[in-house]
């Protein structure tokens, strides 16, 4: 498994103090040579200015950088003139999403964007730009938490493929069974482009309750009780997390994962740490 296949993704900071942590953070990550460096946006698209600082950022330190883009609270000509922007700057990779909806966004506030989901944003980015943009869509092995089934998230995911994207991430999990499932049964309806795998180091048990919650992903029992049983043993909690994640991503690799998208929070240490591990079993 060659790290090339490993991306890392980072959120905008939003003071100076944090664009400093994070660049530091990056100096460390980019000696592990990732693919390219993701940065995500706010709810709603609200902090696009700071996912484009960020991703200039990165460009001109020498990486490839792939800045997310929502569908929400943005129009068609807003992200035709992002598009152009993003093309100037030789920019050559985006993830493309439907975007989480900011709180008080009610249903008629989201008919009356122009994009409803990702699909018709993927059709936008293509109709647009051509195959100029390496296009990456979310995928949900566990079911997005706002699918009616397993059957209808998967059909939209087909869907957003279809409409032109290159490849997809997951969302994290816990669970290689559940990925292997999905792609399998993607394949079933002709969806052939690479998943890769999201992974999600483990080093805060309140924070990964809190989150596992909001995106539906399934924290094992077994590993729920075995980190409450640490409470505020830090360092077990981390010794552990680095155990099951590595553990997991070793799996996901032996099975055909065609890479791995490291959700990194900005800190350095939990990824470069199941990384190095990863690349020394190798």
């Amino acid at each position: 498994m060659h790290p090339h296949n490993f991306s890392i993704e980072f959120f905008p900071p939003k003071t100076a103090e944090g664009t400093e942590k994070l660049r530091i953070a990056r100096a460390k990550l980019g000696q592990l040579q990732p693919k390219y460096f993701s940065v995500t946006f706010g709810a709603g698209g609200s902090t696009q200015q700071g996912t484009r600082d960020t991703v200039l950022d990165i460009m001109r330190e020498g990486y490839d950088a792939a800045p997310h883009l929502s569908c929400l609270g943005s129009s068609r000509d807003s992200l035709r003139a992002m598009l152009a922007d993003y093309k100037t700057q030789g920019i050559k990779r985006l993830v493309a999403l439907r975007g989480d909806l900011p709180s008080g966004y009610g249903a008629i506030d989201l008919a009356s964007g122009e994009f409803r989901h990702a699909n018709e944003l993927v059709e936008f980015i293509r109709a647009e730009t051509g195959d100029w943009f390496h296009i990456e869509v979310a995928a949900y092995p566990e079911m997005h938490p706002q699918a009616k089934s397993p059957q209808e998230d998967l059909q939209h995911f087909a869907s957003k493929v279809l409409a032109g994207a290159n490849g997809a991430i997951t969302q994290y999990f816990f669970n290689a069974d559940a990925y292997f499932r999905f792609v399998e049964d993607a394949q079933k309806l002709g969806v052939m482009v690479p998943v890769v795998a999201g992974i999600m180091p483990i080093t805060n048990y309140t924070q990964l309750m809190r989150f596992s919650d909001m995106c539906g992903t399934e924290i094992p029992r077994w590993i729920r009780l075995k980190l409450a049983s640490f409470a505020d043993d830090t360092e077990s909690i981390r010794a552990f997390g680095l155990d099951v994640v590595t553990d997991l991503c070793e799996r996901l690799l032996a099975g055909g994962a065609p890479g791995l998208h490291f959700y990194s929070l900005n800190q350095p240490a939990p990824t470069m740490a199941i990384w190095t591990r990863l690349v020394v079993a190798d």
